[in-house]
């Protein structure tokens, strides 16, 4: 189903707001739009809003911006062995 609606990703959609823009400030228009382009997999109206409070703002990034949060884990034999070491130099600290 290549091409299909369900294909499209949140950074696509943000790019069809931020094409729209210009043309339509109004959140309602563009959501109009988006609506009778994409069907149900539409953004919702809340989503339009704030995406184009965002381009009047002048930050006109379609990427996502960092996040917080638990980082990526990667085990790795040298990872394994510093931690090795740690516990073994230190009483306090567990295998856990």
């Amino acid at each position: 189903m290549s091409g299909d609606a369900r294909d499209i990703n949140n950074m696509e959609t943000r790019a069809f707001i931020k094409f729209f823009f210009p043309a339509s400030k109004e959140p309602k228009k563009i959501h109009a739009i988006l609506k009778e382009t994409l069907g149900e997999h539409a953004p919702s109206y809340s989503t339009v809003k704030n995406r184009v409070a965002q381009f009047k703002r002048g930050d006109f990034s379609t990427y996502d911006a960092p996040r917080h949060g638990r980082p990526k884990t990667v085990t790795t034999p040298e990872i394994i062995d510093h931690i090795h070491e740690l516990i073994l130099e230190g009483r306090r600290i567990s295998a856990k």
